[in-house]
């Protein structure tokens, strides 16, 4: 079964940092975007091999927004 996932991913200065807000504590770190890349689907598949058909579907039916705004610095 394929599914897509949503996926955040943060540079620091330590590396990347990358979670996927479906599915709560499913997160992981890497040296360069390529690792993270790798290591977060890995983390994923992973987690969902722990859930449940009914589980699954619930974790990935959540509706997951995202947006810029602009705000005052001043």
């Amino acid at each position: 079964m394929n599914c897509k996932v949503s996926i955040v991913i943060e540079k620091d200065e330590h590396g990347y940092y990358a979670y996927c807000p479906e599915l709560e504590g499913c997160q992981t770190q890497g040296d360069s975007l390529e690792d993270v890349m790798s290591n977060i689907k890995e983390a994923i598949e992973l987690y969902l091999e722990t859930l449940s058909e009914e589980e699954i579907k619930e974790s990935l039916s959540k509706e997951i927004l995202t947006t810029t705004i602009e705000v005052d610095l001043a």
